[in-house]
């Protein structure tokens, strides 16, 4: 395995299949998050059972934080390695009129990517995680003493979204999110090969779920603060 990270070729295929994995999840994500628009008695269910799932708990989300580490990992690594021979050949090739801006700048909004989820994990995942394994508190609900009370899970969600100023964060962060996907993905299928005659429909489905994923983050974020 180190031997095949070591090797360009490797490291790329690497990068590729830690985005698709990462790419499986935004779907995930982003579908349990939609249905706080219009029912916030599903979200409450499906958060509890992601929340309180052994296996999803135990085995998913060490291999999800694994995963994300991995990949912007692997990314400031191959930026690092390719950035030498990027600068020779535009200043041969003028390759800053021949590339767009996101793929000479992947680096940069990668960067911007991280700090927003170290945002997004201090705003839910060190919060639930502090009232699952040190408060000790699995029921997810308002008030644990009482089991009428409700869950808790979409007001949390409709609290974080009252500040202005914390949307437009969000915000922003999903616009780069889709730029980065835009060139990513087709980025990902290129480094494993998939040129072939299904290379115009991927590329389609790639723009759309690029645009599509970070559009509807964006508009959940807006609907629990204009409704708030």
């Amino acid at each position: 395995m180190s031997g095949f990270l070591k090797s360009s070729i490797g490291r790329k295929i690497a990068m590729a299949l830690s985005a698709l994995f990462l790419m499986i999840f935004l779907i995930m994500h982003v579908s349990i998050n939609f249905t706080s628009v219009f029912s916030p008695e599903l979200f409450n269910e499906l958060s509890h059972f992601m929340g309180t799932n052994p296996v999803i708990q135990g085995l998913m989300q060490p291999i999800l934080i694994f995963g994300v580490i991995f990949h912007f990992v692997m990314g400031f690594v191959l930026e690092a390695r390719n950035r030498a021979s990027r600068n020779v050949s535009y200043a041969k090739n003028k390759g800053a009129e021949n590339s767009s801006w996101m793929s000479r700048n992947m680096l940069l909004s990668g960067v911007v990517i991280l700090a927003f989820l170290g945002l997004h994990f201090y705003d839910f995942w060190v919060h639930e995680m502090t009232v699952k394994y040190i408060e000790g508190d699995m029921s997810g609900l308002i008030d644990p003493n009482n089991a009428d009370s409700g869950f808790r899970y979409y007001e949390e969600l409709r609290e974080k979204f009252v500040s202005p100023i914390r949307v437009a964060i969000y915000s922003v962060a999903f616009v780069l999110l889709a730029l980065h996907l835009l060139h990513g993905f087709n980025s990902a299928f290129q480094s494993m090969g998939a040129n072939n005659k299904y290379t115009r429909s991927l590329k389609g489905f790639g723009k759309v779920y690029s645009i599509g994923v970070p559009a509807l983050f964006i508009f959940i974020a807006l609907f629990h603060h204009l409704t708030h």
